[in-house]
């Protein structure tokens, strides 16, 4: 299993990132975190570890570099800008595509919170290059009229407890035009802190990726 320190280039910037593709990855799931968070979240890291041991490749991402968080912890001011995180979680997806280990892997995006909406819009303007999303806890209607462009599958996982989020993943459902689906965790709230229900969004995942994955799905990377 090979692991790395990624240097991924975007916007006229460089994005820090942990790559990590074990031998016969079956595809590369690129994490998009959601706001006030990064890389170094416990929650998309034990997912992360959790799809790796399934066999997937994971890039863990931060789609702020350090003075723009400095910033926004005190600012918020990029945390909803949902169009830059899209733009530069796009890139990370098509430095994937040049990159020899990953070039010939499908990709999937997963997307916690914020983050969520940027990987929609992501997968909106990569149809031919992302072949699978996951949501947990996401907020998919801030990814607004790029809904109805994204042609990869989708699948929503929200706490059941989690009242507001689940009426919005409900609402945003209704405009997706692939395949999808809703996964209640039952019981669990926002950041599925309640035992089991993160090893569930994990499981539910890794199957949806494998289901989606498939050899050659992710098709022409050029986006």
């Amino acid at each position: 299993m090979a692991s790395e320190t990624a240097k991924v280039p975007s916007d006229g910037t460089t994005l820090d990132g942990d790559l990590t593709v074990p031998t016969g990855a079956r595809g590369t799931v690129l994490f998009a975190h959601g706001s006030g968070s990064s890389r170094l979240s416990p929650r998309n890291r034990a997912v992360a570890a959790g799809l790796r041991a399934a066999g997937f490749g994971t890039l863990l991402l931060d789609l702020l570099t350090e003075d723009e968080e400095r910033e926004d912890a005190v600012t918020a001011r990029y945390r909803f800008d949902i169009a830059l995180l899209a733009r530069r979680l796009a890139d990370a997806v098509d430095w994937l595509g040049r990159r020899p280990d990953t070039a010939g892997l499908p990709v999937g995006l997963f997307g916690a919170s914020t983050g969520a909406a940027a990987a929609l819009i992501a997968a909106a303007e990569r149809p031919r290059a992302v072949s699978a999303v996951v949501s947990r806890g996401g907020r998919p209607d801030l990814a607004g009229d790029a809904l109805p462009l994204v042609a990869a599958p989708v699948l929503l996982v929200v706490g059941g407890d989690d009242e507001t989020v689940l009426g919005l993943n409900r609402e945003a459902a209704r405009r997706l035009t692939p395949h999808h689906r809703i996964h209640v965790v039952p019981g669990a709230t926002h950041l599925f802190p309640e035992p089991g229900a993160l090893e569930e969004v994990t499981d539910v995942a890794a199957d949806w990726f494998r289901d989606h994955l498939g050899e050659g799905a992710g098709g022409d990377r050029s986006g």
